[in-house]
């Protein structure tokens, strides 16, 4: 079943491809067809050698394992998809007809990621690999760093509150002289600035309540809010004041004392660098202005940014330019 069964569930370009790995037959044919059915690409394999190969071959989006097979059996498989850099990450779901804790516990700690007791319901498995792909998806899209969703998610979430129809505004935050704390105390002591900003965020969010407002990190010291228009003011006075509050802890205490710090340039000499503040760029629907493209709503809100950058202390431009579409 590895040549002809790979050509009948064959991938196709955009979909993701699973792989079901079953020494029953009969039964890698059944979860293969239901998964193909539901609009998958499916490979088979019959054994752990098998698996490794066609892994290799074809790098599928999540593995469907059966644990008792010959051989390289479904905990050992595991093993060497987690010890190897390349499929570390790769999803797996766990088949056994075994039923006791012990088996689902050595198979969670193998590093499965989920774990189904033969015999199973189709449309429960089904239901299983999309929710394990999504997590998957959402986990590589989430910053280690501050645990915020990142640029992939922030431009879906801007094109779901266009489809919405609703008003929404979008803000492009960045720490000012952000370069400065790194050159003078290092990246730990900047990444402590930037996760300080993560929590102001995350305040000034419950603090302003309803309607949600979403939050996103797209990398360095960049964030993204999307929000009602009516918030903006609440939120961003809200986020200024708890991160200024922040950030001036995290300073050396002479350094706060003083209002700067010294950053040592090219010469060998000093130049004086004032503490952090915070820029944020702000494009907003409403009054007849709409966007067709998340992309270009992130470009406003960048080139506002850039605007409040060009003013003293932590300040807010809002954009109100009229329809801008591509």
């Amino acid at each position: 079943m590895s040549g002809n069964e790979r050509d009948e569930f064959g991938p196709e370009p955009g979909r993701d491809l699973i792989l079901v790995v079953d020494d029953d037959r009969d039964i890698a044919h059944f979860v293969a067809l239901n998964l193909k059915l539901d609009g998958f690409d499916v490979v088979v394999a019959n054994d752990g050698k098998q698996a490794l190969e066609e892994i290799d071959k074809q790098r599928p989006s999540l593995a469907v394992l059966d644990l008792m097979m010959p051989e390289i059996d479904g905990l050992e498989l595991t093993r060497r998809l987690r010890a190897n850099p390349i499929t570390s990450t790769l999803p797996i779901i766990m088949l056994t007809a075994k039923s006791m804790t012990i088996d689902k516990v050595n198979g969670l700690k193998a590093g499965a990621d989920d774990y189904m007791v033969k015999p199973f319901d189709t449309s429960e498995l089904v239901a299983r690999v999309r929710n394990t792909l999504n997590r998957n998806q959402e986990s590589r899209e989430v910053s280690p760093l501050t645990g915020l969703p990142g640029n992939s998610r922030v431009k879906r979430e801007i094109s779901d509150r266009m489809r919405s129809g609703a008003d929404y505004a979008v803000g492009y935050i960045d720490i000012d002289r952000f370069k400065a704390v790194n050159d003078v105390y290092g990246f730990d002591r900047g990444d402590a600035f930037i996760q300080a900003l993560a929590r102001s965020l995350h305040r000034a969010v419950v603090q302003v309540g309803l309607p949600p407002v979403f939050l996103g990190h797209i990398g360095g010291d960049d964030f993204i809010f999307i929000c009602h228009p009516e918030q903006i003011r609440p939120l961003t006075q809200a986020m200024v004041v708890d991160f200024e509050r922040a950030a001036d802890e995290l300073y050396d205490p002479e350094h706060a004392r003083r209002g700067y710090i010294e950053v040592p340039d090219r010469r060998g000499g000093k130049q004086r660098a004032a503490l952090v503040t915070l820029s944020i760029g702000v494009a907003t629907t409403g009054e007849g202005r709409r966007f067709d493209d998340a992309r270009i709503v992130m470009a406003i809100a960048s080139d506002m940014k850039k605007t409040a950058k060009n003013q003293p202390g932590s300040y807010v431009a809002i954009d109100k330019r009229g329809n801008v579409q591509t």
